[in-house]
């Protein structure tokens, strides 16, 4: 029977409220607490027991593959490996996240790297969230590693979300992009108090009609800082596409580097970067309706964020 605290985290970054159906596996303070396979998808718990191997044959399509995470133990720290192998023509979802419950004093802490290797011309819808709770001061942190390699005709799509109770996080992202290839990446985030987060994306656009578009919006308030660092090589006849968007509340601070390298004269690469404040009009707008300043901003927030 699993406790309250771990099904209310399952919920959070993965939707669960029940064991799912296909291919599955949960993991909790570093051991299986269930792991299932379907007809075409197969687990395989590395020997080392830090992280699984994820197998999809060629061909399968519309399963939903979940692999959450749960760390409710005070003084908890892990790193765990997943590799993610997709055979040609797949077109399947695979649901991640990790959430973190400390009441305790003690960091706790989870460091997930997964690799995923798509053959030629699979799809893969990819969502990883990432929540922390607990009534302790010791440190909730998540440090997420993700490296794509996309074989020709392949496309992914990536959409991270941290939104609560995350202390400090340090996000990678790197993307090896080939021939007629995407790579989309979506992040969400926001922090308060004196959290931190630093994402980091890498694309290596190697194949001629390879993409890519990389969006980031967050929202920093209280006294909390975020950095992102965008980097784009084309390296072949490729588009590229790089966009953070920012809202900056009370005393935090946001810094935002952005870099394209176009190494192939028709490389066509473009960055975006802004970051400010909500805009006066816009509560002013929302408070003429009836809310007052802080529903007003709470309600811009969770729109931008949308």
């Amino acid at each position: 029977m699993m406790k309250t605290t771990v099904k209310n985290i399952l919920r959070m970054v993965a939707d669960l409220t029940s064991m799912p159906t296909g291919a599955f596996n949960i993991r909790l303070n570093g051991g299986c607490e269930a792991r299932q396979n379907s007809e075409h998808v197969t687990i395989t718990p590395k020997e080392n027991g830090l992280g699984i191997d994820i197998a999809v044959e060629p061909n399968t399509r519309g399963e939903v593959v979940y692999i959450p995470v749960v760390v409710d133990a005070s003084g908890f720290v892990e790193t765990v490996y997943n590799d993610f192998f997709i055979g040609e023509n797949c077109d399947v979802e695979i649901v991640a996240g990790c959430g973190i419950h400390n009441d305790g004093h003690s960091l706790s802490q989870h460091d997930g790297i997964h690799t995923f290797h798509l053959g030629k011309n699979a799809r893969v819808k990819y969502a990883e969230k990432h929540y922390g709770e607990g009534d302790g001061d010791g440190q909730r942190v998540l440090n997420p590693v993700t490296e794509v390699y996309l074989d020709e005709g392949a496309y992914m799509e990536m959409e991270t979300v941290q939104i609560e109770g995350v202390d400090s996080t340090n996000r990678v992202t790197r993307g090896v992009v080939n021939k007629n290839a995407t790579f989309v990446v979506k992040e969400k985030l926001m922090t308060s108090g004196k959290q931190r987060a630093t994402t980091t994306f890498d694309v290596q656009l190697n194949g001629e009609g390879a993409s890519t578009n990389v969006i980031s919006r967050s929202v920093a308030k209280g006294d909390s800082f975020q950095e992102f660092l965008s980097k784009i090589d084309g390296n072949a006849p490729c588009a590229g596409h790089s966009e953070c968007d920012a809202i900056i509340m009370d005393n935090a601070c946001v810094k935002a580097v952005p870099e394209i390298t176009a190494n192939h004269v028709d490389a066509s690469l473009i960055h975006e970067a802004a970051i400010g404040k909500i805009a006066g009009e816009q509560i002013v707008k929302l408070m003429t309706l009836g809310l007052n300043r802080e529903e007003a901003e709470a309600e811009i927030v969770n729109g931008f964020l949308k």
